[in-house]
């Protein structure tokens, strides 16, 4: 009977180590790229730079507020 608890718990012991194995490790994982925030000159509105428009430089969430910072 010992045997057979130590077999089934040798065989337990092999098959946690094989699945923790194949498993991803989160903290490897490429973290998303950061992207520097710009305020909207009109409005405040914080913003990522590739989506802003640039005018005489300011920021802008949009031609909206561009052109009603103009005025």
């Amino acid at each position: 009977m010992s045997r057979l608890l130590m077999l089934f718990a040798i065989g337990a012991a092999v098959y946690w180590l094989l699945r923790s194995y194949g498993k991803e490790d989160v903290s490897r994982q490429d973290s998303p790229a950061v992207e520097d925030m710009v305020r909207c000159a009109h409005c405040g509105l914080h913003i990522p730079k590739s989506e802003g428009l640039q005018s005489g430089g300011n920021y802008f969430c949009g031609a909206g507020h561009r052109d009603a910072y103009r005025k």
